[in-house]
């Protein structure tokens, strides 16, 4: 079953009663040590699925905060390819933890989608973000993920009408990723209003869980959560940052995403030439563990 991971750890946090912490950091940034330390240490800090972002020279979804750690970890060589070898050495001691690829499909195409999705299942990958890939230009994807039992994630944003949601749906799986804002990552605020009435309008039309991103960040815990709850697994995330908002976050879904935050902690943490310090993973793993803290306690 594509995405078997992923559908256990959802299950597995759902039985905790809570919700789940899902991080995303960028593979190579700022260096491939740097990073393959953080990537090992993300689950022992208290992260329940991974999103690992391929690096890409036009990330045209993504925020100051993850084009900057892009344009870094480029230029530490960052590749499709050493970003799998990443999953494959991290798989090696971790057989439990999902991970997601989120990127672009140029690269994808540049490697060859059908060699790609054997590659990423045989390095333990468990599904794929493509943000750039429509479902009326993924056939050439589809195919491959779905026979290496990867999950295609698609996005949903809140400009997709109840027409549309039964074709961006019919070739998910794994869990859905609803776009809370129609903006780019970890720039602007959803709303709990907004998000009460749209995830509901989702699940009409399917079983998946359902992954919210792209902008929850209000400056009181208030503005989200109050314990709302939908009988089918959700995260909201990239705009999360601090653990409050995160555990508001898991109560009014199943999850809460947080990636820009980690990566500005990262980004703070580099010397002036841009390079790690001696407590950069440290203070990158702190705060997953503030996180995890929040979100558990319920």
């Amino acid at each position: 079953m594509p995405g078997a991971r992923i559908a256990a750890r959802f299950a597995a946090v759902k039985a905790e009663g809570r919700g789940a912490l899902v991080t995303y950091v960028q593979g190579y940034d700022p260096d491939p040590a740097t990073s393959m330390a953080l990537l090992r240490g993300l689950p022992g800090a208290g992260a329940d699925l991974i999103e690992l972002g391929v690096p890409f020279s036009d990330p045209m979804a993504d925020g100051p905060s993850v084009q900057l750690a892009g344009q870094r970890a480029l230029r530490a060589g960052g590749t499709l390819a050493g970003v799998l070898a990443m999953a494959r050495d991290f798989r090696r001691e971790d057989a439990d933890t999902p991970i997601i690829l989120m990127g672009y499909y140029n690269p994808i195409l540049a490697y060859g989608a059908e060699r790609f999705c054997t590659d990423a299942a045989e390095s333990g990958v468990d599904g794929l973000i493509v943000v750039d890939l429509p479902p009326e230009e993924a056939d050439e994807l589809e195919g491959p993920a779905s026979g290496a039992g990867l999950s295609l994630i698609r996005l949903v944003a809140p400009t997709t009408d109840d027409e549309r949601l039964p074709r961006v749906l019919a070739g998910t799986s794994g869990f859905v990723y609803y776009v809370a804002i129609a903006g780019i990552t970890g720039t602007r605020s959803a709303s709990r209003e907004a998000l009460e009435g749209e995830i509901p309008r989702v699940r009409r039309h399917t079983d998946l869980p359902i992954a919210i991103g792209f902008g929850v960040r209000t400056p009181k815990p208030s503005a989200i959560g109050f314990g709302v709850r939908t009988p089918k697994p959700s995260a909201i995330g990239f705009g999360v940052r601090p653990p409050q908002q995160a555990a508001e976050a898991a109560r009014i879904a199943d999850g809460a995403v947080v990636g820009s935050a980690l990566i500005d902690t990262l980004a703070a943490s580099l010397d002036a030439e841009g390079r790690a310090k001696p407590d950069t993973v440290r203070r990158v793993l702190d705060q997953v563990r503030a996180l995890a803290e929040a979100v558990r306690d319920r």
